[in-house]
């Protein structure tokens, strides 16, 4: 990798990653939950200055630094823009000690077999090249898993790490989201189709990557991922649990860390004051650490 401190702090670093990439289509839902209504803005320019004054509250707190927090995923609009003055990847390496990871897909394609694979993400060597420059480290990308469907599985993992390898082409760590949807009847069974995929591919690998996986039914269900030598790290989504419920279940499974978007800002608001907002931060960065650390 081109940084081998980033890379250290990634792969054995106490902490867990912060998602900060909610994408346009789930903007409004993350604002009405910060507490802005769409009678806030009137366009979309208006309504990306709000969540990225959200997220630039979040990254300036005081708790939000490497102690805790050792990586954050950037939405693309995100790390063109600045935090404090400063481009956003290299604010958040230099001023705070947190590895800068890039959302790098473009959404979901409809559904087939049972998963939504990624649609076509455009000039990604292009955006890939962009992000390298400014100093990020990583990649995230998600797709899908809505059934127990063996055909739709292996499709959904062999995009990940096709995608997975013109992303450490540039350089770059992929972290690879196949997400198992935790509403479905047969998510245990999904995710055992999954880990196997999971592991066939990285023993084909002879590089690292990440995952970002469900938090699964049974406990320390991907601990042979985890252990694996091409996986540098396995961070768990929280995927609609409550930041209650999605810390009880990580602390179940050792060596797996968080990475929560809306479990991190849960309880967050825009009327608070920095005093309130900034204890609120740091209460739930200590809750989502003491999980990550088990």
């Amino acid at each position: 990798m081109t940084n081998g401190k980033h890379a250290d702090q990634m792969r054995s670093g106490k902490g867990f990653v912060a998602a900060l990439d909610q994408s346009g289509g789930s903007t409004p839902k993350a604002l009405k939950l910060y507490g802005i209504d769409e009678d806030r803005y009137s366009s979309d320019a208006e309504m990306f200055d709000l969540i990225h004054a959200m997220r630039a509250r979040i990254a300036s707190a005081a708790a939000f630094t490497g102690d805790k927090v050792i990586g954050a995923i950037l939405f693309e609009m995100t790390m063109d823009r600045e935090f404090d003055g400063k481009p956003t990847a290299a604010y958040l390496w230099e001023d705070r000690g947190v590895v800068p990871f890039l959302k790098c897909d473009k959404g979901l394609m409809d559904e087939a077999d049972g998963a939504q694979l990624m649609k076509p993400m455009g000039d990604l060597d292009g955006l890939l090249s962009r992000a390298s420059s400014l100093g990020v480290f990583g990649t995230k990308m998600r797709s899908t898993i809505n059934a127990a469907n063996a055909t739709g599985i292996a499709a959904n993992v062999a995009q990940q790490f096709e995608i997975g390898r013109q992303i450490l082409g540039h350089g770059l760590m992929p972290m690879l989201e196949p997400e198992v949807n935790i509403t479905i009847a047969d998510k245990a069974e999904a995710e055992a189709i999954l880990r196997d995929e999971l592991m066939t591919h990285l023993d084909a690998m002879d590089q690292e990557v990440m995952l970002k996986l469900s938090l699964p039914s049974e406990a320390n269900f991907y601990a042979d991922c985890i252990a694996h030598k091409n996986c540098m790290r396995v961070v768990a989504l929280s995927g609609g649990y409550s930041r209650q419920d999605a810390n009880a279940k990580l602390t179940q499974n050792n060596g797996m860390i968080a990475s929560f978007s809306r479990a991190l800002t849960e309880g967050l608001n825009d009327a608070q004051s920095d005093d309130e907002f900034n204890a609120m931060i740091a209460q739930t960065i200590d809750s989502i650490y003491n999980a990550s650390i088990t």
